[in-house]
C-alpha cells in the first residue's frame, strides 16, 4: 500500500536551504514506495480450514439423517429440522453477538468459536434425546453466527480490494471441501461406526483447527480506518460521520438475493439423502460416494470462480443460477431414469459451487471498507435464514405434498433469484451511463 504522505513532500524554496554543515540524508527527501505485500496464502488456507470445519458441522446431519432418525426415534423430517434450529439460531443471534464482541480481536474470536464448536459436537454425540441434540445444535448455531460475522470480512481485510475475489474463493473453498470430503467422510464414518462417533471426531478436529488458527492466521484490523494490518484500508474512504453509507442499498439487495437462493437450495439439499434413496432408488452404500461426487463437482465450480468468473460476478451468477435451474428440472423430471438423474445431480453440484463465492464477492465489492464487517454479519444472517427457512420449507413440503415435488419449488425460487440479478444489473448499468 503506497503511503502518499511520504511521496508528496513540501519543496524547500531556493535560498532558504540549511547550511552546508547540516546535510539532510538523501533518504529523508523521498521515500520509495513500499513493496506490495505478498499474497497471504498460509493465512487464507488456515481460514479455509476453519470454514471447512464449520460447514461440516452445520451440514453433517444431512448425510446421517437416516441413522440419527432411527437412533433418536423421530421422523427424518425432524432430523432435517436440526439444520433449521442451527440456522435460525444464527439468524437470531449473529447480529447481537457480533455487536457484543465488536471490541474483541477478530483472531481470538475465531479460536474461541472453534472451541465452542468442539463442545457443541461433543454434546451432540452424547445427547440421549432429540431435545438435547437440539440444545447442542443451538449452542453450535450461536458460535456459527459469530464465526461468519468475523470470517466473512476477514479475507477482505487480508488483501487489497483487487484481490478480494481471489481471497474469497480460497476461503470459501473450505466450505466446498466440506461438501467434497467433510460431509461424505462423516457420512461414511457414521454408516460404519455410528453417527455419534462422527460428531466426536468432528469435535477433535475443531480443537486441532483452533490450534492452527492460533499459529498460522495473521491478525487483522477490524475497521478500514485502523492501522496497516489491513491491506485493504486504502481502497475507499469510510462514510463521513453522520451520513448513511451509500453502499447499504446494494448490500441489502445482495443479501435478499442470497436469502432467496439459499431457501430454495436447502429446501432440497437438506433432504438429499432420502431423495437419492427413495426417489432415485440408489443403495445406502452409494450415498457417500454420490455426495462425494457432488462435492467434487462443487470444487470444479469454485475453480471456475477463481479462474473465470471472479472479475465477472454478475455473469457467473447468471450462469450458476441458470445451470442450477436446468439441473434441478432434470432431477425432478427424470428421477426414474438413473443415468440422467445422476448427471443432473453432478451438474447441480458444479452450478451451486459457483454461487456462494460469487454472492460473497459481489457483496464485498459493493460494500465500502468501513461497513464490510457489518455487511458480512447481515450477509451471514441472510445466508442462514435461507438455510433454516429452506430446511423448514422442505419439511413442510415433504409432509404435505411429498419429496418428489420439492425440486419444483426450488426451481421457482431459482428463477426469482435469477430475475432479480438481471434486473439489478440492468439498473446499475443505467445508473453508470447517467
Amino acid at each position: 500500500m503506497t503511503n502518499t504522505a511520504n511521496i508528496f513532500l513540501p519543496t524547500v524554496p531556493r535560498g532558504s536551504e540549511a547550511p552546508a554543515t547540516t546535510t539532510t540524508p538523501p533518504t529523508s527527501r523521498s521515500t520509495p514506495a513500499a513493496p506490495t505485500p505478498p499474497f497471504p496464502w498460509i493465512g487464507l488456507i488456515t481460514l479455509a480450514a476453519a470454514v471447512f470445519l464449520s460447514v461440516t458441522s452445520e451440514m453433517l446431519p444431512t448425510g446421517l439423517l437416516p441413522e440419527m432418525s432411527a437412533s433418536l426415534g423421530v421422523a427424518q423430517s425432524q432430523i432435517g429440522l436440526l439444520v433449521s434450529w442451527f440456522a435460525f439460531t444464527v439468524v437470531i443471534t449473529s447480529a447481537p453477538v457480533a455487536i457484543m464482541t465488536r471490541r474483541f480481536p477478530r483472531h481470538g474470536l475465531i479460536i474461541i468459536v472453534l472451541i465452542v464448536f468442539a463442545i457443541s459436537s461433543m454434546l451432540t454425540a452424547i445427547a440421549p434425546t432429540y431435545e438435547l441434540v437440539v440444545a447442542a445444535r443451538v449452542l453450535g448455531g450461536i458460535a456459527h453466527g459469530l464465526f461468519w460475522s468475523v470470517v466473512g470480512a476477514y479475507a477482505g481485510h487480508l488483501v487489497p480490494k483487487a484481490q478480494i475475489g481471489r481471497a474469497v474463493s480460497i476461503t470459501v473453498a473450505g466450505g466446498t471441501l466440506a461438501f467434497v470430503f467433510g460431509v461424505p467422510l462423516g457420512t461414511a464414518a457414521g454408516h460404519v461406526l455410528g453417527w455419534r462417533l462422527s460428531f466426536v471426531a468432528l469435535g477433535v478436529l475443531m480443537l486441532v483447527g483452533a490450534a492452527l488458527v492460533w499459529k498460522f492466521l495473521p491478525p487483522v484490523a477490524r475497521h478500514s480506518t485502523s492501522t496497516a494490518t489491513s491491506t485493504s484500508t486504502a481502497d475507499a474512504p469510510a462514510a463521513p460521520v453522520g451520513r448513511r453509507d451509500s453502499t447499504i442499498p446494494a448490500v441489502v439487495l445482495i443479501c435478499f438475493i442470497t436469502g432467496i437462493t439459499m431457501v430454495g437450495h436447502y429446501s432440497f439439499y437438506t433432504y438429499i439423502a432420502p431423495f437419492l434413496l427413495d426417489e432415485l432408488g440408489v443403495g445406502l452404500g452409494q450415498l457417500a460416494p454420490l455426495l462425494f461426487a457432488y462435492g467434487i463437482a462443487g470444487a470444479v465450480g469454485l475453480l471456475l470462480v477463481g479462474t473465470v468468473f471472479g472479475p465477472r460476478p454478475t455473469l457467473g451468477l447468471v450462469l450458476g443460477l441458470g445451470a442450477s435451474a436446468v439441473s434441478v428440472t432434470l432431477l425432478a423430471l427424470f428421477s426414474a431414469t438413473l443415468p440422467v438423474a445422476l448427471v443432473a445431480f453432478v451438474l447441480w453440484g458444479m452450478a451451486f459451487g459457483t454461487l456462494p463465492p460469487l454472492l460473497q464477492t459481489r457483496m464485498l465489492h459493493a460494500a465500502s471498507p468501513g461497513i464490510r464487517d457489518t455487511a458480512s454479519a447481515f450477509y451471514t444472517t441472510a445466508f442462514n435464514a435461507g438455510i433454516g427457512g429452506g430446511a423448514l420449507l422442505g419439511a413442510v413440503l415433504i409432509e404435505s405434498v411429498g419429496l418428489g415435488l420439492v425440486p419444483l419449488v426450488y426451481l421457482g425460487l431459482l428463477v426469482l433469484a435469477l430475475a432479480l440479478v438481471l434486473v439489478t444489473d440492468l439498473i446499475m448499468r443505467r445508473r453508470q451511463r447517467a
